[in-house]
């Protein structure tokens, strides 16, 4: 009577070769016998087969255990997000790798005062020998972290607090919250690679987790019905062994692995077209070695002195050689040191033989888009620092920011407009008062298409 039933339910799949349908055979096989003999399986004992499916389970799962010094509170998570997100947000992402490391876990990898340390001066930390952080440099192509030394000890506990206890949601949850309010853009353009991702990920865990769940079900009624006083065809089909050789060469297998290879293929190529113009971290050579770690933050330079049309124009403008003659044709070296310095030379050769140095452009915005400097800076009283970083304390200006499309308008839903003693704004408040958020840049047309395309 079993065996009839088995045959009348799955006959056809008993006949198949691939390994779902061996292993769907032999669990309608077990779970008939286990329902005609009306035995319970709760007195079952997991063996190791089951103790080894569970561990498998287990296998890969992460859990970073914070340094207990690092605070766990709401207050200095928002702190802390503020921090990050005007000093880390553009290199940095708490679970993913970005252009640096992900930052979760910190705290757990290495001493809270050294990861303090690190964020300060990182090249400091790296010279002293730390082998973590030196590895860490040199895995990430020995790209050097901007410092961040006007952080106060208070700041740090708190970005710490962040990195380590903030924006803990499910990626799945945030997705589909973040679908629901009308599609937010990411700063990086970077949505589309995690979406990638995630399904990835989703498709991946789904079809491991039905091989555990079958695995383990077959291994326990396996384990059962042995100890079972069973017919020779029957218990011949209880103990049978699963040929992989088959398994491999059916053709579920071979959906299954060509299926996951174009996945990865798709998601490496719309990774490669997402990237296509992004040239943040560029930091090319220049004809003279300028630094604005000297110039902007030493001496405090204004910005607008070399960068005359920033105020009041689209571009911001390279400064001609009269420009820096205005101070060079009296300092002729750095530090008092005697003699003139190789690069001011440079500038003199420019100006004697009347040619342009030849600088080489760092920023540089696709034709299709608008951007005025003047808007920015006299209007919205954007610092420069916004968009190009902490540009006094760079030797070698490189691109800050992203500059993508999803960038600005992450910006512009971001902020607020400073509508005080300004009466072109008076009406613009008045239509905002019902609502509960501050006059935003994206509510006086921030997020429409011809104010940068046109």
């Amino acid at each position: 009577m079993r065996s009839a039933l088995h045959l009348c339910n799955f006959e056809k799949l008993a006949s198949g070769s691939t390994f779902a349908g061996v292993i769907i055979n032999r669990i309608n096989y077990l779970i008939s016998y286990n329902m005609l003999s009306k035995r319970s399986l709760v007195g079952v004992r997991l063996n190791f087969h089951t103790l080894a499916v569970l561990f498998f389970m287990l296998i890969g799962t992460q859990a970073f255990a914070a340094d207990p010094a690092v605070v766990n509170s709401d207050e200095a998570i928002a702190a802390g997000k503020a921090v990050f997100n005007a000093n880390c947000k553009t290199c940095h992402k708490l679970d993913q790798k970005m252009i640096g490391p992900a930052l979760r876990g910190a705290s757990e990898r290495q001493p809270i005062e050294i990861v303090k340390a690190f964020i300060k001066n990182s090249q400091a930390v790296i010279a002293s020998g730390n082998s973590y952080y030196n590895d860490l440099y040199k895995e990430y192509n020995n790209t050097i972290m901007i410092s961040h030394e006007f952080l106060s000890d208070e700041d740090l506990n708190n970005l710490l607090s962040y990195i380590e206890y903030g924006d803990t949601v499910d990626p799945a949850a945030a997705a589909a919250t973040t679908g629901a309010d009308g599609g937010a853009v990411a700063a990086g353009g970077g949505i589309p690679n995690e979406y990638l991702t995630v399904i990835l990920g989703v498709l991946v865990v789904v079809l491991l987790l039905i091989l555990v769940v079958l695995g383990l079900i077959i291994s326990v009624l396996t384990k059962y019905l042995t100890k079972q006083d069973l017919d020779v065809e029957d218990k011949e089909f209880v103990t049978q062994k699963t040929n992989l050789g088959k398994v491999f060469k059916s053709d579920m297998f071979v959906v299954i692995v060509t299926a996951l290879v174009v996945a990865l293929v798709a998601k490496t190529a719309l990774d490669g077209l997402y990237s296509v113009g992004i040239q943040q971290g560029y930091a090319p050579e220049q004809p003279i070695a300028y630094s604005h770690a000297l110039h902007a933050g030493t001496l405090e330079i204004e910005c607008q002195y070399c960068h005359t049309g920033v105020e009041i124009g689209k571009s911001a403008n390279i400064p001609s050689a009269n420009i820096c003659m205005n101070c060079h044709t009296h300092v002729q070296n750095v530090q008092g040191k005697e003699g003139v310095s190789p690069e001011i030379q440079k500038i003199y050769d420019a100006v004697d033989n009347n040619q342009p140095i030849e600088w080489v452009r760092v920023h540089n915005l696709p034709d299709l888009a608008y951007f005025n400097h003047s808007q920015h800076v006299v209007v919205g009283e954007v610092e420069c620092q916004t968009c190009h970083g902490p540009i006094q304390e760079m030797e070698v200006v490189g691109q800050h920011s992203a500059l993508t499309m999803g960038w600005c308008i992450d910006c512009h839903r971001q902020t607020e407009i400073t509508t005080e003693g300004n009466a072109y704004y008076d009406k613009l408040v008045q239509l905002h008062t019902d609502s509960k958020d501050a006059l935003k840049v994206k509510d006086i047309g921030g997020l429409e298409c011809a104010k940068c395309h046109y």
